[in-house]
């Protein structure tokens, strides 16, 4: 495998949008792939809504494409353009979008957002080739994969996928062929890998990435000081699968059994007024429950350090979607705070019950005041959830383990001529 003292490889990256301020695991792969002597050339579908502001993240800002930023009319030029440099292989991925818009339903929406991605990828053919790219990886199996399993054609290279959560679970159009088609086709979790053998993918093709933290990322030194008031924190966006409504409940039955604790909120979303109305009505005073407002990333490690517990207690909403295996979970193992979340997806492969931290039931109020409780009451378990996090994040979540498979995957499926 390739190393800073081996070949350089270029590898495109494509995204929904880099650098975003939620999903840090995409620039942070792109930062350390770097770090190896990779020259990665990153390509965002849209610009970010929210931009992270890691002064680390300079340069990448200024390198990105944003390839929905470009004009209608130079995209139709790019198709003929990438018709006429590669004939074969624009007809290879207009053979694809064809049998694709037959299996989506020819008159559907579907059909007529693949068709949209289909003329972009013309664009992202163009790009990739003048770069010299040998590899496109992506990051998220819906609209980007759209966009990369016709570009890749176009561009006469291989592209690989690393799967997630919203993209499999809600989003779930086209995965077998997406899987098909890949060089090779990375999730983040084992419960990942069975949904996706479920369907009948390739199970060849399926590898577990996981998503981790830097290994050289260090938590801030912890106070001595202790909270008068045992306070239980929580970091996400304020929207139904991060399931705050069910933390909120479960607040308000530890003060109604006399618990002296607080509540600290990081995040917004959609949902931050029903939120807060929940907390008013169920007679919690601001001082039980705080809502901090988002925070950028480089402030997230300073928040979590100062809480007694991590919270997530994560679902799955009206429309099918679930989270993976939340970075933010890590982060606060590595912080030294005991995490509580729930059985679901991924979750319990990084949050091990009673080893590494405590596990519930989903949208369960009781279970989860009941669990805070027992970890009021006992320092001992404390010390061992805390030491069994932070052990399972360096056995198997950290950042340079993950993109060392990947790296090998990518190389690999160069080498085969993917």
């Amino acid at each position: 495998m390739p190393d800073k003292a081996g070949a350089s490889i270029k590898i495109a990256y494509l995204a929904p949008e880099i650098p975003a301020l939620s999903a840090t695991f995409v620039y942070n792969e792109i930062l350390e792939l770097g770090k190896l002597g990779m020259e990665v050339k990153a390509f965002s579908v849209h610009r970010p809504a929210h931009i992270a502001s890691e002064s680390s993240l300079t340069e990448l800002k200024k390198a990105v494409f944003h390839l929905y930023e470009i004009s209608k009319g130079q995209v139709v030029l790019d198709n003929f353009n990438m018709l006429f440099r590669n004939p074969m292989g624009y007809l290879k991925a207009a053979t694809r979008l064809i049998g694709d818009i037959f299996r989506q339903g020819v008159i559907t929406r579907s059909a007529l957002g693949l068709g949209y991605r289909f003329f972009y990828a013309a664009t992202l053919a163009k790009q990739l080739k003048q770069a010299d790219v040998q590899h496109l990886h992506v990051h998220f199996a819906h609209i980007p994969t759209d966009i990369a399993m016709y570009a890749a054609p176009m561009a006469g290279i291989g592209f690989s996928v690393q799967a997630h959560a919203n993209d499999l679970f809600e989003r779930r159009w086209l995965l077998k062929q997406k899987v098909s088609r890949s060089a090779f086709f990375a999730t983040i979790s084992e419960f990942n890998q069975r949904f996706l053998e479920n369907l009948q993918a390739d199970s060849s093709k399926i590898k577990i990435i996981r998503c981790g933290v830097d290994q050289n990322w260090q938590p801030p030194l912890k106070s001595s000081k202790i909270n008068e008031i045992y306070t239980i924190g929580t970091v996400g966006r304020l929207v139904e699968k991060k399931g705050i409504d069910t933390l909120i409940s479960a607040v308000y039955r530890l003060v109604e059994d006399g618990r002296k604790v607080r509540l600290k909120i990081a995040g917004n979303g959609p949902l931050e007024a029903e939120l807060k109305q929940q907390a008013v009505s169920l007679g919690l005073a601001e001082n039980a429950v705080e809502f901090v407002g988002a925070l950028p990333h480089d402030e997230v490690a300073e928040f979590i350090s100062d809480l007694d517990v991590f919270v997530l207690p994560c679902k799955q909403d009206s429309n099918g979607d679930m989270d993976g295996i939340p970075v933010v979970l890590m982060e606060a193992m590595l912080c030294e705070i005991p995490v509580i979340s729930t059985e679901l997806s991924g979750i319990p492969e990084l949050v091990i019950n009673d080893i590494s931290g405590l596990t519930v039931s989903p949208e369960n109020a009781i279970e989860l005041s009941l669990a805070i409780s027992k970890l009021m009451d006992s320092p001992e378990m404390k010390f061992r959830l805390v030491t069994g996090g932070k052990k399972r994040v360096k056995d198997e979540f950290l950042l340079n383990k993950n993109v060392a498979k990947l790296l090998y995957l990518i190389q690999s499926s160069i080498n085969a001529g993917q």
